[in-house]
């Protein structure tokens, strides 16, 4: 690229690629074949015959292909592919789609297709691929697809002018909401990864780490599903963790990752856990039993719709619900439903031996070092619900719970054993009550 090209214009060599996707599908040649009950009518099957056979069939045309029996293993098959001047040999799968690697095709024709747009890029451009990640556009604020800065800040304005709210530009792209949301002081400023899926892309579409395009017929790159970041597969190895998530994305509260949440609602904490833990302290710590007795789980389970649904205006009041145990049963449950426990599973071994420990000081120590394992969002809605649950120890004269019942109701909420087996899960639930109870007497020292 010279230097008087714009850096943020897709390269010649990008809009080939394109081109050829579009065209691939003229390389491919047709030959007499018969047919087998695992390949469609498009398929181009020829039964068991040799890697010889194959290679004289094929070398009529580049971009030719055939499906053929292996005769060393009959029953398994292989794809033979024409691209060089010379035959490819894959070995073919079948389970529903056709497939020789990651990606899953309706027909063998859209797999080869997208094969010779892959073998082509990657022989013809193998060092510009190579490179495509050292100087990378993810930094620079205002780079769109569709959208330059320019056209940016004319949108922006024209918007400003039709709503009255300034910047609220629907369609910005993942890329430059980040870069606008970085700068904003509302944001938390938690870390987080994204959450990256592989995706089909329709049309033409650019990765927004290094700006090249999305070579392919189907799986051409990988989608944040909490920001909607679109990047190269290898390029979504060097992304940032700094995925904002976007409530377009992001459409629950409930079994919602918690930093995913958090960072999505620009809140220090799960809005449902603050607003429980409030309502709770209102009107409910002299409640006797309060978290050991269950609420009903119907109306439970209408305050998590209610908190999926409505977010932070969801009406949890007494005027709602008058048992204060179904809040507590909601709080509960939210923690119960975490894809990640507010203790992360990989935190848990050094949380468990901690409890282990009988020596209260060494204890303490240990359990000191274990909080730094958490993710920022996760250790500040632990010590938010611990302060919550000293201040209910406070009252145990009325509602009968101590620091130790509490930890015998919190520990499985909080800590859940990753993949351990019934015996092992089993011994560890005292070791979970000691360190919950831990954490909320000792509470104003541990955070």
């Amino acid at each position: 690229m010279s230097n008087s090209e714009d850096p943020f214009q897709p390269s010649s060599l990008t809009l080939s690629l394109f081109q050829l996707g579009l065209s691939s599908f003229n390389l491919i040649s047709c030959f007499p074949h018969t047919y087998n009950i695992m390949f469609p009518l498009s398929s181009r099957y020829h039964g068991m015959i040799s890697r010889e056979e194959a290679d004289q069939l094929l070398s009529q045309a580049e971009g030719s292909y055939l499906i053929r029996e292996s005769q060393r293993q009959p029953g398994t098959y292989t794809l033979a592919l024409r691209f060089g001047n010379q035959t490819r040999n894959f070995r073919l799968y079948h389970d529903g789609k056709h497939f020789v690697g990651e990606k899953r095709f309706e027909s063998i024709h859209d797999l080869v297709t997208d094969g010779l747009i892959t073998l082509y890029i990657e022989t013809k451009a193998a060092e510009y691929i190579a490179k495509m990640t050292i100087n990378p556009i993810y930094e620079h604020v205002g780079y769109t697809t569709l959208n330059q800065e320019p056209t940016l800040k004319k949108l922006l304005t024209h918007t400003e002018k039709e709503t009255g709210q300034k910047g609220s530009l629907i369609t910005l792209t993942s890329l430059v909401r980040r870069a606008t949301l970085r700068e904003s002081d509302l944001a938390p400023k938690y870390e987080k990864v994204h959450n990256f899926k592989v995706h089909t892309f329709r049309g033409p579409h650019w990765c927004e780490y290094c700006a090249n395009f999305m070579w392919g017929l189907i799986a051409q790159g990988v989608k944040c599903a909490d920001c909607g970041l679109n990047v190269h597969k290898q390029c979504s190895k060097v992304v940032p963790n700094d995925c904002q998530p976007d409530l377009r994305h992001v459409k629950k509260v409930y079994s919602c990752d918690l930093t995913t949440l958090v960072k999505a609602h620009n809140t220090k904490r799960p809005m449902v856990v603050d607003m429980c833990i409030q309502e709770i302290e209102a009107r409910g710590l002299q409640s006797e039993g309060l978290y050991r007795i269950s609420g009903f789980s119907e109306l439970i389970e209408d305050v998590k719709l209610a908190f999926d649904r409505d977010g932070e205006k969801a009406d949890i009041s007494s005027n709602a619900y008058e048992d204060i145990n179904i809040i507590t049963g909601a709080l509960k449950l939210y923690f119960r439903e975490l894809p990640i426990p507010l203790i992360t599973y990989d935190a848990y071994p050094r949380f468990i031996e901690t409890g282990k420990i009988t020596d209260p000081e060494k204890r303490l120590e240990s359990l000191h070092e274990a909080l730094k394992l958490l993710p920022p969002a996760h250790c500040e809605t632990l010590r938010y619900l611990m302060a919550h649950l000293k201040r209910v120890t406070q009252y145990e004269k009325e509602n009968l719970m101590s620091s130790e019942n509490l930890g015998i109701v919190f520990g499985p909420t909080l800590m859940r054993a990753p993949e351990l087996d019934a015996m092992t899960a089993l011994n560890d639930i005292r070791y979970q009550r000691l360190v919950v109870e831990t954490l909320i007497t000792n509470e104003d020292v541990l955070f």
